[in-house]
């Protein structure tokens, strides 16, 4: 008697987990996920972006105060 309880209760858990994971699997809940990665990523890059761009023209301002390029008499 204890074991059939036991194989029952084991059953209504594993066919509760299964349920939670196939509704987790719905259409709506991946493009939900999907769209939410896909927004945080554009985030991510769009940061990254900026940042490369503004080192690069930091560097740039360095190169040419170093190599005198924004001096006009220089370019003879």
């Amino acid at each position: 008697m204890i074991r059939r309880l036991f194989y029952l209760s084991l059953g209504a858990l594993l066919t509760l987990w299964v349920m939670r994971r196939l509704q987790a699997l719905h259409p709506n809940h991946v493009a939900r996920r999907t769209v939410g990665g896909a927004a945080s990523m554009l985030g991510r890059v769009r940061d990254f972006t900026s940042d490369a761009l503004g080192e690069a023209a930091e560097r740039e301002i360095e190169l040419r105060a170093h190599f005198g390029l924004d001096n006009p008499e220089s370019n003879d």
